[in-house]
């Protein structure tokens, strides 16, 4: 079984990454992160002139029709560029939760507009602090109107519409549940800024009262399409981390290879020689699960869900670690705002809670386990 992508998907990427290169900067992620736009619009419309948007979005809804390995590689030279856009709230989420459950003429109505870079949005869940689960999801989605409140929405004041998770029925659990969708510019429809970890990627709170609202899927599949949306962007933002943690090691590397102390490069030193050994591993494991999760994802394999959890645990540890031991092997200049080794270890923490705690997803990952042993 080969993991490893097609040279066109390697080229693909090597475009990627020099596109990013230039159009993305350090001063155009700082420009956002200390500024109050929400994303970076110059960047956005070059993204969307490019085409990414629509990589995985089917040819008869305006996309490119290419698929998901694709978008996975332009997903990690996102995460290695920290590039300032509503890329994965618009894409991974949103577009992700249209195709899974999404009636036909909803496809026709927002996947165009997603793939042409004329609609940003977002996917609302949480309620409160903690893992979202049935009985935490207490908005409700009832005769075509929703009400309720939501909490650290990835990109929410930016975003045109949102898929919210509600109840649309006093049945208990999980069969009470239902997605729909909310035109945020809307009557009955109130946003709040929110601080986030990272500023580069702004947080809304979404409160609801009485807002037009259209069904998206059938009532009671509400968490079983959510659990879908999450398993195909928790493989995506796994690149994303992915490139991060990559984009870490690099930047520890090539500074440690020019600082010298005691007269001597510090790279030299063991204990430096350690963190970027640690650093390259954790890395190169979590881009294994992360290919692993990727054929699962562009085959709609059955291990999708295990693959998933085991990218997204590794990935979110790898990041976690790179941009740590980033800062770490700069020394105290790197705790210093004018370094950039403060950008990457906000991304790594605000990628880390986006799709939910860590322990959902190592829960998650051992339950996997057990059904696959079982099997």
């Amino acid at each position: 079984m080969n993991f490893d992508f097609s040279d066109d998907q390697k080229l693909l990427k090597d475009q990627a990454r020099k596109f990013l290169t230039e159009k993305c900067t350090t001063k155009t992620v700082r420009k956002v992160f200390e500024g109050s736009d929400g994303y970076d619009a110059t960047l956005w419309k070059q993204i969307a002139d490019m085409g990414w948007m629509g990589t995985a979005i089917p040819e008869e809804h305006g996309g490119l029709g290419l698929g998901y390995l694709e978008l996975c590689v332009i997903a990690e030279e996102l995460g290695r560029a920290l590039a300032p856009v509503p890329f994965s709230s618009t894409v991974y989420l949103f577009a992700e939760a249209i195709m899974i459950a999404g009636s036909d003429e909803q496809k026709a109505k927002y996947l165009p507009k997603i793939a042409a870079g004329e609609l940003i949005g977002c996917f609302a869940r949480s309620e409160g602090p903690g893992a979202v689960t049935p009985k935490s999801t207490r908005a409700a989605f009832k005769g075509g109107t929703l009400t309720g409140k939501k909490l650290a929405v990835s990109d929410g004041m930016d975003a045109d519409f949102a898929v919210v998770l509600a109840r649309s029925s006093d049945e208990p659990g999980e069969r009470g549940l239902q997605l729909c969708v909310v035109d945020l510019k809307g009557k009955g429809v109130a946003r709040r800024a929110q601080d986030s970890i990272d500023p580069s990627r702004k947080h809304a709170e979404f409160t609801f009262n009485g807002a037009a609202a259209e069904a998206l899927g059938k009532p009671g599949e509400g968490w079983s399409n959510t659990s879908q949306v999450l398993d195909r962007a928790a493989v995506m933002t796994a690149f994303e981390q992915v490139g991060g943690a990559d984009a870490c090691l690099v930047m520890a590397k090539d500074y440690a290879m020019q600082r010298y102390a005691f007269g001597r490069l510090i790279a030299s030193y063991q204990a430096i020689k350690h963190k970027l050994a640690d650093m390259y591993v954790n890395t190169e494991l979590a881009r294994s699960n992360a290919y692993y999760g990727a054929w699962a994802l562009s085959t709609g394999a059955r291990e999708l869900p295990l693959a998933a959890a085991a990218a997204r645990v590794s990935a979110t540890q790898a990041f976690d670690y790179a941009s740590k031991e980033n800062t770490q092997t700069h020394g105290g200049i790197g705790f210093t705002w004018e370094m950039d080794c403060h950008l990457f270890y906000k991304r790594s923490r605000d990628l880390a809670l986006n799709l939910g705690p860590q322990r959902t997803w190592k829960d998650k990952l051992v339950t996997e386990l057990e059904l696959s042993n079982a099997a």
